[in-house]
């Protein structure tokens, strides 16, 4: 259906893209994988006309073609959903979907009605049960990227592009999409499905190109390649080279908690945590596993202060009991949390990496009352050379970083204040293989420095490579714990899954 060849793009002083070839075919699901900075999204942004300034050609249905922007590209049927969210958080659900082409009555006013209708058809189709009234800004990550689905939905695809769309999703929340998309293969829509996850990969997708550098360095059926050999044409080196587990001496209980609970906002009186009992140890990754809406990031909050007046329960830390009112309390008492949305709430893009590090030490940084520049760079590269953060200097722009290098200044960020206790909610969400890795590295170098770890992920085989012990939680209840010699998947899942 549509076939690029020998695409050359370049940006001053890289080449993004050299000669790369992608054919992609109706009613067929055609995977793209490659490290971050491998060129996909440059890629799609090529044949999604967001830039059409190149060298090689485009050809739809056995014609060149050459997009003058991204209108003229889906007005013949090329859509695209970004892993980076296109929405604006304080429109309506059906205000975003609609944005920029909204119906029209006859008297040439937006015709509400129809918009909100279509909306939710669109929304059923996904199994979103949510307001297109309400905005945006209400939605959690995972139901924000259906919406973002429904909207490439909304035109007459014969192309769509899916970049990372399940990053953000639960499991049955990507259930739901495959299936879609299984429907969408028997409409002759030809899919252009970019992902990290080689699961995804067998699951879903009849053909793979792989990209390496800015090159396409392989192109067959899926059923053709073993995954071991796609992930080394990826990252240039066989599997068994990644992450392996180092022993962790576990130390005292580091960290206690008795009887979480935490009740819903409004006067309903239901709870969404309700008497949830754990504990972590210095040198121990506990990894925390459940299905979307368990409280697993609801957890981390009440435990950080978020929500005080809603909260119960004790927290002890070294034996300690500690009334944690707000995350000011937390981070004093040597609690640090990675965010799930990296970019809204664990950075400031247009900071330089410097200084983002440094916004949670702003004391460790001070000379005379003042703020030292100098000791900040120092901080900065200490980090950097630390955590391997690939950039130019410690004064980049974190905005211009991968998204693996963006998860280590946030994890940097952190690490300056000098944690006994580090929670990271979903760590690699959209990053490649080869930075998961690196970030995997990361934690359990910190675990075997005596830092006590505690993760939640959505991908069971992550959190069962990097824990020592997993605890589940099922609709805002603790379900079961598993030491590592008794790890699974059929049984994690099932301790998870509503009973």
């Amino acid at each position: 259906m549509i076939e690029a060849r020998k695409i050359t793009k370049q940006f001053p002083g890289v080449l993004a893209l050299n000669n790369v070839d992608l054919r992609v075919y109706a009613g067929k699901v055609n995977a793209v994988v490659g490290e971050n900075g491998a060129g996909k999204s440059t890629l799609m942004n090529i044949l999604s006309g967001v830039y059409t300034e190149y060298d090689g050609e485009l050809l739809l249905d056995g014609q060149k073609i050459k997009f003058k922007d991204t209108t003229d590209a889906r007005n013949v049927g090329i859509s695209i959903i970004h892993q980076e969210l296109q929405l604006v958080p304080q429109l309506s659900i059906a205000e975003n979907i609609f944005l920029g082409r909204e119906p029209l009555t006859k008297m040439r006013t937006i015709d509400r009605q129809k918009m909100e209708e279509e909306s939710r058809v669109l929304l059923s189709k996904l199994e979103l049960d949510a307001d297109v009234n309400g905005k945006i800004s209400s939605l959690r990550i995972g139901q924000q990227q259906i919406v973002e689905i429904a909207k490439a939905l909304s035109f007459d695809v014969r192309v769509l592009i899916m970049d990372e769309p399940t990053s953000a999703l639960s499991e049955s929340e990507t259930t739901t999409l495959f299936k879609l998309i299984e429907s969408l293969k028997r409409d002759g829509v030809a899919i252009v499905y970019i992902t990290h996850k080689m699961n995804e990969l067998t699951q879903l997708a009849d053909f793979v190109t792989v990209l390496r550098d800015g090159c396409s360095v392989h192109e067959s059926a899926v059923k053709n390649i073993p995954v071991d050999d796609v992930v080394k044409l990826m990252v240039g080196r066989d599997i068994q080279d990644f992450f392996v587990k180092q022993p962790h001496v576990k130390g005292d209980v580091r960290l206690k908690i008795e009887n979480m609970s935490m009740k819903k906002s409004g006067k309903s009186g239901k709870y969404l945590l309700k008497n949830i009992s754990f504990d972590v140890h210095a040198s121990e990754v506990l990894g925390i596993y459940g299905l979307m809406g368990a409280g697993r990031t609801e957890l981390f909050e009440a435990i950080l202060g978020l929500h005080p007046t809603r909260t119960s329960g004790t927290v002890c830390i070294d034996q300690k009991s500690i009334k944690i009112s707000s995350p000011d309390v937390a981070i004093k008492a040597g609690i640090a949390f990675i965010p799930e949305d990296r970019k809204h709430d664990g950075l400031v893009l247009n900071m330089a990496i410097a200084h983002n590090i440094s916004l949670a030490s702003m004391d460790k940084i001070l000379k005379n009352g003042l703020l030292s520049a100098n000791l900040e760079q120092k901080q900065a590269e200490m980090y950097r050379e630390k955590l391997k953060i690939k950039s130019t200097s410690s004064s980049q722009s974190v905005a211009k970083l991968s998204g693996g290098n963006q998860q280590k200044v946030v994890v940097s960020k952190w690490l300056a204040t000098d944690p006994k206790i580090l929670f990271l909610d979903e760590p690699t969400r959209g990053i490649d293989v080869n930075a998961k890795n690196e970030i995997y590295k990361i934690i359990d170098d910190l675990a075997v420095e005596g830092i006590a770890i505690v993760i939640v992920s959505s991908e069971l085989p992550e959190i069962m490579a990097i824990s020592d012990r997993i605890i589940t939680l099922c609709e805002g209840r603790y379900s079961g714990e598993f030491a590592r010699a008794e790890f699974t998947e059929e049984k994690i899942l099932h301790a998870a899954l509503p009973q």
